[in-house]
């Protein structure tokens, strides 16, 4: 029997060692000191063997939103971005796609990024490769009933939920995986953190090459993206897009996007619902709710920094 067991650990010990690949893994961050690039889950280095990435090189930085579902904020971010010529990547699910088309039309026609978010959300490192592929494949399928070609190669990870074996079988399929190096606790629909609370998050922590990850189902960046924007430029950023970051731009010898300064409405309500402060990465669970804008969807999660 000792010899069984011995037998066993030893091979328990080796797949431990030998196949990280398989290992789930929820993206997180470090911030050591304010103003400067966050130490990632995995390096630079190590992402780009998969053409992943979570931050760029640069100056610029990079605006980027998650939905599964249209809480009714989507037009006015889009008009925002539209006025100040900020370039944005919409990381949305199959659903989304499928009861939003006029959105999705807009956000292609004023030059933003679309990008897969998977069908369903779920926990895609407990997929084999085959349904791994069908996730993105059906988002693919509704992008194209609407836009009639193949939606932009960028994937972004439901819950920041990854393997080894993930970031290679999207590579494999042609896509770049696309993580974040800024965010905050913005998705909780009863529970919106306040203007004040929000910039203490993306202001100190905004960096060089950045990937801001926002939700376009919170009322509060609604509320507060231009003047988030503003701050930025006053900064010195600059904002670029995903194609920059990977270098799909430049090889393509894009215009790159210039950005006008226009005056913010300082009339703005305010959104004043208390939101506790968290210090550390969390993954949270929230149901996608209204799915053709009423009916309830899946658990909607997503992995965040605080």
């Amino acid at each position: 029997m000792k010899k069984y067991l011995k037998i066993f650990l030893i091979f328990f010990i080796f797949i431990l060692v030998f196949n990280k690949k398989l290992f789930a893994n929820g993206w997180g961050l470090v911030y050591e000191k304010d103003g400067e690039i966050p130490r990632g889950e995995e390096t630079i280095e190590f992402l780009k063997k998969y053409d992943s990435y979570y931050v760029g090189d640069s100056n610029k930085i990079y605006f980027t939103f998650d939905a599964g579902y249209e809480n009714g904020y989507t037009e006015h971010i889009l008009d925002i971005l539209k006025k100040y010529n900020v370039p944005g990547a919409f990381f949305l699910t199959g659903i989304y796609i499928k009861n939003n088309p006029d959105i999705i039309k807009r956000m292609v026609s004023e030059n933003h990024i679309v990008a897969n978010h998977t069908m369903t959300h779920p926990n895609m490192t407990n997929l084999g490769f085959d349904m791994f592929k069908k996730e993105l494949d059906l988002v693919n399928e509704e992008y194209k009933k609407i836009m009639n070609t193949d939606i932009p190669k960028y994937y972004r990870p439901p819950e920041g939920k990854y393997t080894e074996k993930n970031l290679e079988m999207a590579k494999n399929l042609g896509y770049k995986t696309i993580f974040w190096s800024l965010a905050y606790v913005d998705w909780k629909e009863e529970a919106q953190p306040n203007k004040e609370e929000a910039f203490k998050r993306l202001v100190p922590r905004i960096h060089k090459g950045a990937v801001i990850l926002l939700h376009n189902t919170s009322k509060t960046n609604s509320l507060i993206l231009e003047e988030l924007i503003l701050k930025y430029i006053s900064l010195g950023y600059e904002f670029g897009s995903l194609d920059h970051l990977t270098g799909i731009e430049i090889l393509e010898n894009k215009d790159e996007n210039t950005n006008t300064i226009e005056p913010v409405n300082e009339n703005k309500e305010d959104e004043l619902i208390e939101n506790k402060e968290i210090d550390g990465v969390k993954n949270n669970n929230e149901k996608i709710k209204k799915l053709n804008d009423k009916s309830k969807h899946n658990k909607y999660e997503e992995n965040s920094r605080k």
